[in-house]
């Protein structure tokens, strides 16, 4: 089956030569991480990323992608949160290629059905992937930004509690051992507050990210109520790359819809982050 795109001509532009445009911009922009090309010193086992429109979230997200670059991953996983409540608590999707303006890209069925028998909560089921756009946007971003031809494994997240993202983040791990893998964590900050405030909210929840602690992640979440959409994405993400060796998060960029926009009401937070 072709996963038909949901929001092209909407979160990003639905022409290819507008879609490369926008993202030639977003690179460029003064939020974004410039064009100039910096090998990176330690290898990055995964990244956080936003998922708003581009023209908002885009030149941060920027920042995560240049830093895998170089990397040349055979399989992407992209992790993000499921906004319409429709299908599984958790799914991943097999026999598709998910169709962006740039092109297709294919699924790797072999390593879905392998995650499907590894975690105890992840279930292969296509309708939960039908509406939702924080998987959809990093696609684009990553056929732009990456050279070599790369398959995805989608997992979308009805369920983000504490122990789903513990059963997600190790299932993940076992199969990025498998493959040249990069994991992409999906997800914004918080959501409508005023711009101050939403800079105070993300730097309290982007601490223990940095230090890789999920029980502390969860604890700041609750006790701020910070209003993260991916929250089970981004502790998923960190699991498994702490299960691969990694040690410590750097924190790439953040900025708000505010930041970008000029209009600092009612704002987005945005944030990239790695992990070495």
């Amino acid at each position: 089956m072709i996963r038909e795109p949901v929001v092209a001509g909407q979160f990003y532009p639905g022409v290819k030569e507008d879609v490369q445009k926008m993202i030639k911009y977003c690179y460029e922009h003064k939020y974004g991480p410039g064009t100039q090309l910096i090998k990176p010193r330690k290898k990055v086992f995964g990244i956080i990323c936003p998922h708003a429109g581009y023209i908002y979230s885009g030149p941060t997200a920027c920042h995560s992608y240049k830093s895998i670059s170089s990397q040349n991953p055979e399989l992407v996983i992209i992790i993000g949160p499921n906004h319409f409540g429709i299908g599984r608590d958790a799914a991943t999707m097999i026999n598709a290629k998910w169709r962006t303006p740039l092109g297709l890209v294919q699924v790797d069925s072999e390593s879905a059905q392998e995650i499907e028998k590894k975690s105890k909560i992840i279930e292969i089921d296509n309708y939960s992937h039908s509406q939702d756009h924080s998987l959809e946007v990093q696609v684009p971003m990553l056929q732009s930004t990456l050279s070599n031809e790369f398959q995805i494994l989608p997992i979308i997240l009805l369920a983000q509690d504490l122990d789903t993202a513990r059963d997600v983040g190790n299932a993940i791990s076992e199969i990025a051992k498998k493959k040249n893998s990069i994991i992409v964590g999906s997800s914004d900050f918080t959501h409508y507050e005023e711009n101050s405030f939403a800079h105070l909210q993300d730097k309290a929840l982007i601490e223990p990210i940095l230090e890789m602690d999920v029980e502390r992640f969860y604890h700041v979440l609750k006790e701020k109520r910070v209003t993260a959409c991916g929250f089970g994405a981004i502790a998923s993400t960190i699991i498994a790359c702490k299960n691969l060796g990694a040690t410590k998060g750097e924190l790439l960029s953040y900025a708000t819809s505010g930041d970008v926009s000029g209009d600092t009401n009612s704002v987005v937070g945005y944030g990239a982050i790695k992990f070495v």
